[in-house]
C-alpha cells in the first residue's frame, strides 16, 4: 500500500489520447510524487512521442516489476482491461482504472478481490470525466438519504444534441463535427446508442445505493434515431432533449436505473448544460438538489481526474462502500411508471408497448407518435426488440410506482417520514 512518504512508480497500460493526456499532466504537476516507469502498449508501428524503451509490449514487464507499485489502466478492450486489473490487483498492487466498460461488468468481483489482497482499485475517472461524482457519493453523500442520481453523463452525445438545438444542425452532420473534433469515436454507436451512460450509471449506483446492478435489467435507448419530427416536437414543447442517466429511489426499499433522452424543461439544471460537458443532480431527502457541472471529454480533464485518483492513492484513499457495509442497501425494480414520447412508424411497432395509459397521440402519413405512461418492466422485456426498430423513445420526469399517482416528492416524504 502507498502512502504520502512513498513515490508511486507507475505502470500505464495504454496511450491513446488519455493516457497521453495524463502522462502530460503528471509532467505538469509538480506536487505529486509520481513517475511512469513503463507503458505497455498494443501497436509497435505507431509513432510515439517518448523515447521506445519507455514502451513495451508485454503487459508481465509491468505486472511483474516489483519496482511499479501502481498500475494505471487506459485502454479500450474491457475484456482485456479486466485480465489486468485483477492480476495487478492478486499481485498486491494498487490500481487507478478508467474503463467504465469494465468496472461495469466486474465490479462485484474487483470488490471482492480489494478485500482480500488489500490493495485498492480506484476509478473516479470511469464516470463524467473531470467531475469527482464517485467519490462525492463515497464520502459526502455517505448515507442512505439518497433519492436520486441525475446526470448527463456522456460529453459526445451532448456535443451532438447541442449542435442540434443550438444550431440546427442535422444528426449525421451534428455526428460528424463531433468526430472531426475528438470527441466522438469513428463508430459513434456506445456514446450515442447509450451505453457508455449506462455503464456510467451502474458504477455510480453502486456508490448511491450500495447495489450492483445487471446491465441487462436496465432500459437503455438512444439517439441515433433522432429525426426532425422529434427535434420538432421538443422545440414546439419548449423542452431540449439530452440523453439522460437516471437513479431514482421510488421508496425505502427499492430503486430503478434508466438511460433514455429526457425532454428537459427551462427550468431544470441540465437545461443549460451544452457541448462536451456533463451535468449532475444529487438529490436528498434533506439536501435536496445539489448539481456538479464539468467537462466530460477530452484529454485533459480526463487525465486531471485519473491524476486525482493516483494522488488519491498516495495518501492511502481507497473506497470503502459505505452504503453496502453500513446500510440496509434497496433492491433494485423496474415495477414503475414512466411517461414517455413514442415516435413510431408501424403501428404493429406501437402495439408491442403496451401503454397503461395515453395522455396524447398523432397519427398522420409522415408522423406518428404517443405520449402516455409505461411500465418500467415492460420496456425491460422488448428492450431488444425496440433496438432494432425504426422508433425514438424520450422521457419526460422521474419514474413513479405502479399505480403512477404518486409523485416523487411525495415517496420522499413518506420514506422520510418512516
Amino acid at each position: 500500500m502507498t502512502n504520502q512518504n512513498n513515490k508511486q512508480t507507475i505502470g500505464l497500460f495504454g496511450f491513446g489520447v488519455v493516457g497521453e493526456g495524463l502522462y502530460h499532466v503528471l509532467q505538469h504537476s509538480h506536487t505529486t510524487r509520481a513517475s511512469v516507469k513503463k507503458i505497455c502498449i498494443l501497436n509497435p508501428e505507431k509513432e510515439r512521442n517518448l523515447p521506445k524503451e519507455k514502451f513495451t509490449f508485454d503487459a508481465d514487464d509491468i505486472l511483474d516489476d516489483k519496482d511499479i507499485n501502481l498500475v494505471v489502466e487506459l485502454i479500450n478492450d474491457a475484456e482485456e482491461a479486466f485480465h489486468i486489473v485483477s492480476r495487478a490487483l492478486k499481485k498486491g498492487k494498487s490500481v487507478v482504472s478508467g474503463n467504465k466498460a469494465m468496472l461495469a461488468a466486474h465490479l462485484p468481483e474487483l470488490i471482492e478481490l480489494q478485500q482480500k489482497t488489500g490493495a485498492a482499485l480506484l476509478y473516479d475517472a470511469s464516470a463524467c470525466g473531470s467531475i469527482p461524482v464517485i467519490r462525492n457519493l463515497e464520502e459526502y453523500y455517505d448515507n442512505d438519504l439518497l433519492l436520486s442520481i441525475t446526470g448527463i453523463l456522456n460529453g459526445s452525445s451532448n456535443f451532438v444534441l447541442s449542435k442540434i438545438f443550438n444550431e440546427k444542425k442535422s444528426y449525421p452532420e451534428a455526428v460528424k463535427e463531433a468526430q472531426e473534433l475528438g470527441f466522438a469515436e469513428t463508430d459513434p454507436s456506445l456514446d450515442m446508442g447509450g451505453w457508455d451512460s449506462l455503464f456510467k450509471l451502474i458504477i455510480l449506483a453502486l456508490h448511491g445505493f450500495g447495489t450492483w446492478v445487471d446491465p441487462e435489467e436496465i432500459f437503455v435507448s438512444g439517439i441515433s434515431n433522432l429525426k426532425e419530427g422529434d427535434i420538432r416536437f421538443a422545440r414546439e414543447k419548449g423542452y431540449r432533449l439530452k440523453l439522460v442517466a437516471q437513479a431514482t429511489k421510488v421508496n425505502g426499499k427499492s430503486f430503478n436505473l434508466m438511460v433514455m433522452p429526457k425532454m428537459v424543461s427551462e427550468e431544470e439544471y441540465i437545461y443549460n448544460v451544452e457541448n462536451e460537458y456533463n451535468g449532475v443532480i444529487i438529490e436528498g431527502a434533506f439536501y435536496e438538489k445539489q448539481f456538479m457541472f464539468g467537462k466530460g471529454a477530452g484529454a485533459f480533464p480526463t487525465g486531471s481526474s485519473v491524476l486525482s485518483d493516483i494522488t488519491a492513492r498516495m495518501h492511502g484513499y481507497r473506497y470503502e462502500y459505505k452504503k453496502k457495509k453500513y446500510f440496509r442497501v434497496p433492491r433494485h425494480s423496474n415495477n414503475v411508471m414512466v411517461k414517455i414520447y413514442l415516435r413510431f412508424n408501424n403501428l404493429s411497432d406501437l402495439n408491442r408497448f403496451e401503454f397503461e395509459s395515453i395522455e396524447e397521440k398523432l397519427i398522420s402519413r409522415d408522423y406518428n407518435y404517443v405520449v402516455g405512461y409505461i411500465s418500467l418492466s415492460r420496456l425491460i422485456r422488448i428492450r431488444k426488440q425496440a433496438q432494432a426498430m425504426d422508433i425514438f423513445i424520450a422521457f419526460f420526469d422521474f419514474p413513479v410506482r405502479g399505480d403512477f399517482s404518486q409523485t416523487l416528492t411525495e415517496q420522499a416524504t413518506a420514506q422520510v417520514q418512516a
